[in-house]
């Protein structure tokens, strides 16, 4: 009788709630997600939120929106966001003046610049300790005054040693920042997987992973997503059979 044929594993690595959220858009198209984050997201509680004479809000992850959302009741200032999911992020906090760049920072910095006129005061960036772009230079010279406060943190993390007999088996490898793709890198260094097929956010976070010995890298058309599944969708191979019979 005819082998059945598989659907094709994907490993979620981004950091939760987000990794749960991905791995149902996964299952959604037919895909097999397999959650396992190569980070995790911690706040700073003792970041100072100090908003004295801020006329807005930009935030570049949704990780930035939660993090300021727990440490400051303000919800009336205008926001900027990097991206569309960001945005949501934003208004489901509470904000309701909310404008997506729908790109990456750079994409953002443009959206805040275009806007310079009517920005006559501090833009408050509540980010990650440490920043995948650095989004007051992004924006040097547009007379604009930024004012950048840790709000979160993101830890590396290993997965269990029982993870790493299922890598020979994973069809695919989702990136979504340039920060899991260094972890991924480091990870694959040791635990080496020829087979495995990364897809990247953006060109940044592909970029980590050009010598750690993947069958191939896709980027995403944009940095969201949405573009990066549609880019798993059509990618799609022949389904490798299941080993077992009917």
């Amino acid at each position: 009788m005819a082998r059945k044929a598989r659907n094709r594993t994907i490993w979620v690595t981004r950091a939760e709630p987000g990794a749960s959220a991905t791995a149902a858009r996964i299952r959604a198209l037919g895909l097999e997600p397999i959650v396992q984050p190569l980070l995790a997201v911690r706040p700073v509680a003792d970041a100072d939120i100090d908003l004295s004479g801020a006329v807005a809000l930009a935030f570049t992850s949704a990780n930035g929106v939660a993090a300021f959302a727990a440490l400051s009741s303000e919800r009336r200032l205008p926001v900027f966001t990097v991206g569309d999911a960001t945005a949501i992020a934003a208004r489901a906090a509470g904000f309701a003046d909310v404008a997506s760049a729908r790109g990456d920072a750079a994409a953002l910095a443009t959206a805040l610049k275009a806007r310079a006129a009517d920005l006559r005061g501090v833009i408050v960036y509540p980010a990650a300790t440490r920043p995948a772009r650095d989004l007051a230079a992004l924006i040097a010279g547009a007379g604009l005054a930024l004012h950048e406060v840790a709000v979160y943190e993101t830890i590396g993390m290993s997965p269990p040693d029982a993870f790493f007999a299922k890598l020979p088996d994973l069809d695919g490898v989702l990136v979504h920042s340039a920060r899991a793709a260094r972890v991924l890198a480091d990870m694959l260094a040791a635990h080496p997987a020829p087979r495995l097929v990364a897809y990247a956010l953006s060109a940044q976070a592909a970029r980590p992973l050009t010598a750690a010995g993947l069958r191939r890298i896709h980027t995403a058309a944009a940095p969201n997503e949405p573009a990066l599944l549609e880019l798993l969708a059509k990618a799609r191979p022949k389904a490798r059979p299941k080993a077992s019979w009917d």
